[in-house]
């Protein structure tokens, strides 16, 4: 992950542009991978772990009404989540992720390593991964991996 930290956060510093994150079940590896980028202090602007309906509410805003006929762990609630998060912290870009870690899969019938992620900004991208294991911290490296790598593939699509 760190190539792709770095990759990123030397495109957003030249850019002069900003990230904000919003993650489920990876649990604060994608930030961590982020933060850990040396400069980061440039163009990260904060995130968090949105596990729970509570913290979905408390930290990003999202009412029981914006969640009437919208599934948690859907591309569309990724991209909420992205949308939320960068405008909540004014960001220039949002990521996301919500999904299913393992070893079980979620209440909402997605099997271990279910994990949708989304870009919000300058370009829009969601995209599902289902890695197929059950092996929870395998998922969660794989989830903020993969988070990273859109990201990156987003910011390469723009000037």
């Amino acid at each position: 992950m760190d190539a792709s930290g770095n990759i990123v956060g030397n495109l957003l510093k030249k850019r002069g542009q900003t990230l904000a994150v919003a993650e489920s079940s990876a649990g604060g590896l994608i930030n961590a991978a982020l933060v850990a980028v040396p400069g980061a202090s440039a163009w990260y602007l904060g995130g968090c772990i949105v596990y729970t309906g509570a913290s979905r509410s408390a930290l990003l805003g999202i009412t029981r009404e914006e969640m009437t006929g919208l599934r948690p762990a859907s591309e569309a609630f990724a991209r909420l989540l992205a949308q939320r998060t960068r405008d909540r912290l004014g960001a220039t870009w949002g990521l996301s992720e919500t999904g299913a870690s393992g070893p079980d899969g979620n209440r909402y019938g997605d099997a271990p390593g279910h994990a949708c992620f989304a870009v919000s900004g300058p370009v829009e991208a969601a995209i599902t991964v289902e890695t197929g294991s059950a092996d929870r911290e395998a998922n969660m490296q794989r989830f903020a991996r993969r988070a990273i790598e859109l990201f990156e593939s987003c910011l390469r699509k723009t000037r």
